[in-house]
């Protein structure tokens, strides 16, 4: 009988040790769960945090927007960057300018009376109250040297003032862009079906290729019923897309394959000597053609030289003679 006790009361033991056990395991079990869930790096991430320009355009444009809708929500973004970009390089200065004082010392030179330079060799003989007292006066006979050149140390007013100069030149430049874009010009333009028809318009410098193309469209009864969108410019054997503007080949002295971007007349070069060192004094009518010639006919010149007009590409530089 009191075998069987022992055994049942080493039974529970065990049964309560299991038990132990067991609650332990789903402890521990349980914290390797919540620290791997900590650890898992969540869906966000990766994700930038500071959009581009091209991206934040397209999140804020969604859907269909007007054009100069568009243009404006643009052109406010590249001013907000130009802002930013502005006070990026502010700080880099300021960063640059701490970490210069840690590293140096700066010194000031300080000017001293020639009163102090008086007495060599009968110094030594005097007591020390003396000694004293004179190196006490000449301690306050220092002064700062107002010869020495301060201006590399920082300044917060005038840096606050250089700061708000930058602001107006760039507000300046800004006002004199944009009544620079506000200028008209005539463009001279062939509507090409294989044959010219030789028109011109005036349109202002910040006009689009596509405004262009739809006052061009007015005066041609045959291009009343095609949408813009069907319509195609070729300037210099470039294909102009509709988005750019004038305002950019003429500030960027823009080239093509055979002339400049930026002249919209029509002239020939008049050299009486020939110079095969300087470059031609040139220019072509653009030409105005429907897509749907263009991919009939682009395996045939003219329309087998042309190709679409890449900003990052360079076509030769325009000198004038």
């Amino acid at each position: 009988m009191a075998t069987n006790n022992a055994e049942g009361r080493r039974e529970d033991a065990f049964i309560k040790q299991r038990a132990q056990n067991r609650e332990e395991y789903e402890r521990q079990k349980q914290t390797l769960i919540n620290e791997t869930e900590k650890s898992r790096p969540s869906a966000n991430k990766f994700v930038g945090q500071n959009d581009s320009m091209e991206e934040t355009l397209k999140n804020q444009t969604i859907g269909l927007v007007r054009l100069e809708d568009f243009q404006q929500r643009r052109k406010e973004l590249e001013e907000a960057k130009a802002r930013e970009a502005a006070r990026t390089n502010e700080l880099k200065d300021e960063t640059k300018r701490v970490k210069k004082r840690k590293k140096t010392k700066a010194t000031l030179s300080f000017a001293m009376d020639d009163e102090g330079d008086v007495e060599g060799d009968t110094s030594s003989r005097q007591t020390p109250e003396v000694e004293k007292g004179e190196q006490a006066s000449k301690r306050a006979k220092f002064r700062k040297n107002p010869n020495v050149d301060t201006s590399f140390l920082p300044d917060r007013e005038r840096e606050e003032a250089e700061r708000k100069e930058r602001e107006r030149l760039r507000q300046e430049w800004i006002r004199r862009q944009e009544e620079l874009k506000q200028e008209e010009i005539e463009i001279t333009y062939s509507y090409w079906d294989g044959s010219g028809h030789r028109k011109s318009v005036v349109c202002k410098k910040g006009d689009t290729i596509s405004a262009f193309l739809e006052k061009c469209r007015q005066q041609f009864p045959e291009l009343r019923g095609v949408s813009v969108d069907n319509l195609m410019y070729i300037k210099e054997d470039l294909i102009i897309p509709h988005h750019h503007t004038f305002y950019d080949f003429i500030i960027n002295k823009a080239r093509g394959k055979s002339g400049p971007l930026f002249n919209f007349d029509v002239h020939d070069d008049i050299r009486l000597l020939a110079d095969a060192t300087k470059e031609k004094d040139e220019s072509h009518a653009g030409k105005v053609v429907e897509r749907s010639w263009y991919q009939r006919f682009k395996h045939i010149f003219p329309a087998s030289r042309w190709e679409i007009y890449d900003p990052e590409k360079d076509y030769g530089k325009y000198t004038i003679a």
